[in-house]
C-alpha cells in the first residue's frame, strides 16, 4: 500500500522520473550523463532536473496513506480531474477525545463520555450524514483564505478575515464496516492543547465570533480508568471532492453525545484509480509505494528491453496523454 503524506510530489518520485527514458528523451539523458562525468551541476534551466514537470492530484492528510495520482509532463494538465472527482476512504474513529486538528496528529482539546455509544447508535446516526450535506472544514486544514492556509491563522493567532464558509458535499455512501470496541492499539494523543495555543485560536476566531471560546480539558473531564481503552470503529465512505473525512468523524462523534477523532485514514479510490483489485469497469490499479522505495535503494537488473522493475510497472498502468512524448 502506498504511503504518501506530503503536500507535493515526493522528491523520490521526481528523482526517478528525471532519469528515466519513459519521461526524458534519450539524447537529454546522455547529455546529463556527460555533464555529470565532467563534474557539471545541473541547474533548473532547459536541461536541468526541473525539465520534466510533475504534480499530484490532491493532497493527503499527514497521517493518511493510499491513492495519490501523479501527473508528468502534459499529464499535469489533467490533474484537476482528480480534485473534484469522487473518492473512497476507510477511516478509524477513536471515541472520547477531540483534538484541534480532528485527528491524532493534533493536541487534545476536549474529552467526553463514550461508554454509552453502541454499534447500533453509530449505524443509526450515520443516516443524517448521507446524501448532500453542509460541512464546515476544520480550521486546522490546508484550505486557503485570502492566500493563507487556515492552520496558519490558527497557529499564529491571526484573526480570520471572515467565517469559514460551509460547503455542500455529497456523501454517496457511508457505512460502519468494523466495530473494534476496545480491541485495538489506539490511544488518545499525549499532547495537550496549551493555554498559548488556546489564546492563539481564540484570537483567530475573534474577528468572526466575538464570543468565541475554546474549551480545554480540565480535571473534571473523563479519563479512561487504568487499563481501560476507549472504543473505536471503522467507517467506509465514498464522497465528492472537497469532503473532509475528519469533519465527518468529528461531527458524527458530537451527534453521538461524545467526542472523537481520526486515528487512521486510507484513500482507497480516487476517480478510477484504486488500491487492490479493480471492482468496477474502467478501474486501474496503483503501483505499491514499496516498489518506489525499493527502486531508490537499488533499481536492480533491467529486463531485455532495458526497463527497470518500477518502469515496467508504470508502463503497465500508465495513462498516456496525447503528445506528452514519443516514449511508451
Amino acid at each position: 500500500m502506498p504511503k504518501v503524506s506530503v503536500s507535493s510530489l515526493p522528491l523520490s518520485d521526481q528523482i526517478l522520473i528525471q532519469k528515466s527514458r519513459l519521461f526524458v528523451e534519450a539524447s537529454q539523458l546522455e547529455s546529463q550523463a556527460q555533464n555529470k562525468g565532467k563534474g557539471k551541476k545541473r541547474g533548473k534551466g532547459r536541461r536541468g532536473r526541473d525539465n520534466v514537470k510533475t504534480g499530484q492530484g490532491g493532497t493527503l492528510d499527514p497521517l493518511a496513506d493510499g491513492v495519490l495520482v501523479v501527473g508528468v509532463g502534459k499529464g499535469t494538465k489533467r490533474l484537476n480531474e482528480f480534485l473534484d472527482c469522487s473518492k473512497e476512504y476507510q477511516t478509524t474513529c477513536l471515541l472520547g477525545c477531540e483534538t484541534d486538528s480532528y485527528d491524532s496528529e493534533g493536541a487534545r482539546v476536549r474529552t467526553a463520555p463514550w461508554h454509552h455509544v453502541t454499534r447500533a447508535s453509530v449505524e443509526s446516526a450515520l443516516e443524517k450524514f448521507r446524501g448532500e450535506i453542509m460541512q464546515t472544514p476544520p480550521i486546522f486544514s490546508a484550505l486557503k483564505m485570502d492566500g493563507m492556509a487556515l492552520y496558519d491563522y490558527a497557529r499564529k493567532g491571526i484573526p480570520l478575515p471572515r467565517p469559514i464558509e460551509q460547503r455542500k458535499v455529497t456523501i454517496h455512501s457511508l457505512e460502519l464496516i468494523d466495530w473494534k470496541g476496545s480491541d485495538h492499539p489506539y490511544r488518545w494523543p499525549e499532547k495537550q492543547f496549551t493555554q498559548e495555543e488556546k489564546a492563539a485560536l481564540e484570537k483567530s476566531l475573534s474577528s468572526v465570533d466575538d464570543q468565541a471560546t475554546v474549551h480545554v480539558e480540565d480535571e473534571s473531564d473523563p479519563e479512561p480508568a487504568e487499563g481501560e481503552v476507549p472504543m473505536a470503529f471503522v467507517l467506509k465512505m465514498r464522497v465528492s471532492g472537497g469532503t473532509y473525512v475528519r469533519s465527518i468523524v468529528h461531527d458524527l462523534a458530537h451527534s453521538l453525545g461524545s467526542a472523537g477523532h481520526v486515528v487512521t485514514l486510507t484513500r482507497t479510490r480516487q476517480k478510477n484509480w484504486v488500491l487492490g483489485e479493480p471492482t468496477e469497469d474502467g478501474d486501474r490499479r496503483c503501483i505499491p509505494w514499496e516498489v518506489i522505495e525499493k527502486s531508490l535503494k537499488d533499481e536492480g537488473e533491467r529486463d531485455e528491453e532495458g526497463w527497470a522493475e518500477w518502469e515496467r510497472k508504470v508502463i503497465d498502468i500508465i495513462d498516456v496523454v496525447e503528445g506528452t512524448n514519443d516514449n511508451p
